[in-house]
């Protein structure tokens, strides 16, 4: 990927979390994000289950870290700590969910402490609800029909 590249898709992630009114640095499309993760200049944080990586699929490469866990999708009162001991704060973090929601979340308490380059990606790996209540039709990484895997 060129510098140019690059630096369009940062600039376009800005311009949208300014848009959103978010504290964290951008928000990128599932292609933007898969097109930084291949310059090798960021990682991706899957702030999703355990079960949900497991049961529904990953993206290669992706680091687990949940946000909530199950039963009762209580808050991981230890997601920051791991984060901490798993990525630099100088890094380029991508953080990604089922839609977005999670993930934005991650994304903006990352920024609180310090992380200033925390991205989130838009309609997460399974996408918005379609009219038939249904993921996988509208958006996200799946549908964008980007690299990932079942185990």
């Amino acid at each position: 990927m060129s510098t140019a590249s690059t630096t369009q898709i940062l600039e376009q992630a800005e311009q949208r979390a300014r848009a959103d009114g978010v504290p964290y640095r951008g928000n990128v499309t599932p292609q933007e994000a898969w097109a930084l993760l291949q310059s090798g200049d960021a990682t991706l944080v899957d702030v999703r289950t355990a079960f949900e990586v497991e049961w529904i699929g990953c993206v290669p490469g992706g680091i687990p870290i949940e946000w909530k866990r199950l039963p009762g999708m209580v808050p991981n009162m230890g997601f920051l700590d791991a984060l901490k001991a798993t990525v630099p704060n100088s890094a380029r973090v991508l953080f990604l969910c089922r839609s977005g929601g999670r993930s934005g979340a991650a994304a903006a308490l990352a920024a609180g402490a310090g992380y200033h380059n925390a991205f989130n990606i838009l309609g997460g790996f399974e996408g918005d609800l379609d009219g038939n209540k249904q993921r996988n039709q509208i958006n996200g990484w799946r549908k964008a029909g980007l690299p990932w895997s079942q185990t």
